[in-house]
C-alpha cells in the first residue's frame, strides 16, 4: 500500500512539479499545475460558458475563442509557446509553424503519438494511431490505392451518390414552389456515408448505416472518457461508459470482418474488385514487399479492420465537415457563390463533372482552401515526447504532450496580414505557398510524410459534391441559424444548419 501511494504522489504531484520548473527555467509560461486534473476542470467551464453563445455574424469566422477558449486564453496570455495541464501531464501549445515542420518531419520516432490516440483505437484504427515501422509499413501497403489514377475510378461513386442527393432535392423542391429548407449538416453526412461506402467498400449506405450510426456515438464516448481514462489503468475498469465503448467497438469490427470475408472470398473466386478502396488495399496487401523490395506478410485481419474503420470515420467526417462549412460560408459570401457557380457552368455547362474539368477549377479550389484555413477539420494534431529532446530552444523531459494548433497558426496575422479572420480565397489565386508569409503555415490535413492519406479522395469527392450542387441550386442561410461550431474530434456545428436551396 505504501509503494502504490508513493507511486501515485510521484504520477500526480511529485513529477508534474518538477516539470513545471523545468520548463519555467527554460523561459516557457504557463497555467499553474492542480493536483490531479491540472486545467481539465477549467477546460470543461470555459467550453461550457463558449458554447452557450453563438459566434457574432459580424465577425462570423473569428471562432478560435469559441472552438478552444482555454488554449486561446494561454496562447494570448502566455505566447505562442506555452503550456496548460492536461492531468498531470504538461501539454505545450505550439503555434510557431516552423517548430510545428520540425515536430512532424521528424523521421526519428521522438515525437510518439499520445496515449489517448491508443484509447481511439475503438473508434478508428490503423495509420491514425500507429507509430514507426508498422506504421511506415501499412503506408506503403495503402499508398497505390489513392494514388490519382486509382482515385479516377472512383469517379463513378461519387457522381452516383451526388445525383441521388441532387433529385432527392429536385424532387422536394418541385413541391415546394421551388424553395426547401433542409439541415445541410445531415444531409451532407448522409451524403458522406454514402460516398464512402460505396468508393471505399463497394457496398450501399443502408449497409454502412449502421456502422455510422455506432461510430457517430463512439466519437461521443471517445471525448468523455478523455476526461478520466488519463489516469493509468482507468480504462480499463468496468465503468458505463467503457464497457459501452467496448461493446459498440465489438460490433463495428464484427461488420468489417464481414465485409472483409465476403470480399476476399470474392476475390479467391476470379472476381476483380480494383474500383474501389477496399479492393485496392486488399490487392496491395496480397502483393506487399518491404522497402527492400522482397516479398514480405502483409496486413492481418486485425490491421486491415482498423484501417477500414479509419476508411468509415475520417472518410465521412472529413469530407461532410469541409462541405457543410464550404456551403455555410458561400451563404454568408454570396457574390464567392456567385463566382463559384459561373466557372462551374463555363466547366462542365449541365454536365456530370469530370477529373479533367476539376482540376480546371480555380476558383473553387481557392474557395476549399480559404474555408480550410478558417474551419479545418482537425483543430489540433496531438504528439508526444518519446525521450528527452530539444525543440526551438527548449529541452523538453520525455512524455511532454504537444498539442500542435493548426487553427492558430491559420489564422496569425503576422503570417496571414490583417485580415486573418476573414474569408478571402483571393489569399490562394498564386497557390497554397504564395498564400502568405510563411508557405508551411497552411497545413489542414497535417504535414510532411505523416500527412493525411486520404487528402485528394475528401478533396475530389468535395470539388464533385459542390459542382453538382453548384449546377442546380441557389442556396442561402435560413434566418433561424445559428453559428456555432465546436470540437466533436472534428470541427462540428453544434447545432443544425438550416438551409434555403432555389433551383436554378
Amino acid at each position: 500500500m505504501m509503494w502504490f501511494v508513493v507511486q501515485m504522489l510521484e504520477w500526480a504531484w511529485w513529477s508534474p512539479r518538477r516539470m513545471d520548473r523545468v520548463l519555467r527555467a527554460q523561459g516557457l509560461r504557463g497555467t499553474q499545475y492542480r493536483f490531479l486534473k491540472g486545467d481539465l476542470k477549467e477546460e470543461q467551464r470555459l467550453k461550457g460558458e463558449a458554447w452557450s453563445r453563438p459566434v457574432p455574424m459580424d465577425r462570423a469566422h473569428d471562432i478560435f475563442p469559441r472552438v478552444a477558449p482555454l488554449l486561446h486564453r494561454v496562447m494570448k496570455d502566455h505566447g505562442k509557446v506555452s503550456f496548460t495541464w492536461f492531468g498531470p501531464y504538461p501539454r505545450i501549445t505550439i503555434g510557431d509553424p516552423e517548430l510545428v515542420r520540425e515536430v512532424l518531419s521528424n523521421k526519428f520516432g521522438h515525437f510518439e503519438k499520445t496515449k489517448l490516440v491508443r484509447l481511439a483505437r475503438l473508434l478508428v484504427g490503423g495509420l491514425a494511431t500507429l507509430d514507426g515501422e508498422q506504421w511506415a509499413k501499412h503506408r506503403r501497403i495503402m499508398n497505390p490505392a489513392f494514388h490519382a489514377e486509382k482515385l479516377k475510378r472512383m469517379l463513378p461513386s461519387f457522381s452516383a451518390s451526388c445525383s441521388d442527393l441532387i433529385s432527392r432535392w429536385e424532387n422536394s423542391a418541385s413541391l415546394s414552389v421551388g424553395e426547401i429548407e433542409l439541415d445541410i449538416w445531415s444531409e451532407l453526412q448522409s451524403l458522406s456515408g454514402d460516398v464512402i461506402s460505396r468508393a471505399a467498400f463497394g457496398v450501399t449506405s443502408q449497409e454502412g448505416s449502421r456502422i455510422f450510426l455506432l461510430q457517430t456515438e463512439q466519437a461521443e464516448r471517445l471525448i468523455q472518457s478523455f476526461r478520466t481514462n488519463y489516469i493509468p489503468g482507468f480504462s480499463l475498469l468496468p465503468t458505463k461508459n467503457n464497457r459501452r465503448m467496448k461493446a459498440i467497438n465489438t460490433e463495428i469490427e464484427q461488420m468489417l470482418r464481414g465485409i472483409i470475408e465476403k470480399r476476399q472470398q470474392s476475390m479467391k473466386n476470379g472476381v476483380i474488385h480494383n474500383d474501389d478502396l477496399l479492393g485496392l488495399l486488399l490487392e496491395a496487401n496480397t502483393d506487399y514487399s518491404d522497402a527492400d523490395g522482397k516479398s514480405s506478410k502483409g496486413m492481418t485481419m486485425e490491421d486491415v479492420i482498423g484501417e477500414c474503420k479509419l476508411f468509415y470515420f475520417a472518410g465521412m467526417e472529413t469530407t461532410a465537415v469541409l462541405l457543410t462549412w464550404t456551403i455555410v460560408v458561400l451563404s454568408m459570401h454570396p457574390e464567392w457563390q456567385d463566382r463559384a457557380r459561373e466557372e462551374v457552368l463555363q466547366v462542365f455547362g449541365q454536365n456530370k463533372p469530370d477529373l479533367n474539368g476539376i482540376n480546371r477549377l480555380k476558383i473553387v479550389a481557392m474557395v476549399f482552401n480559404e474555408v480550410l484555413r478558417l474551419y479545418p477539420p482537425v483543430v489540433l494534431i496531438n504528439r508526444r515526447t518519446y525521450k528527452e529532446i530539444e525543440l526551438g530552444g527548449v529541452t523538453y523531459p520525455p512524455g511532454v504532450m504537444l498539442a500542435l494548433n493548426i487553427m492558430s497558426i491559420h489564422r496569425d496575422p503576422a503570417i496571414w496580414g490583417d485580415d486573418s479572420d476573414e474569408f478571402n480565397p483571393v489569399r490562394f489565386a498564386e497557390g497554397v505557398t504564395k498564400a502568405c508569409s510563411d508557405p508551411g503555415a497552411f497545413f489542414p490535413f497535417s504535414w510532411g510524410p505523416r500527412n493525411c492519406i486520404g487528402q485528394n479522395f475528401a478533396l475530389l469527392e468535395a470539388k464533385v459534391a459542390i459542382s453538382m450542387i453548384l449546377q442546380r441550386f441557389t442556396f442561402e442561410l435560413s434566418p433561424s441559424y445559428v453559428h456555432a461550431p465546436c470540437t466533436v474530434l472534428t470541427l462540428h456545428p453544434q447545432h443544425d444548419v438550416p438551409l434555403r436551396l432555389r433551383r436554378l
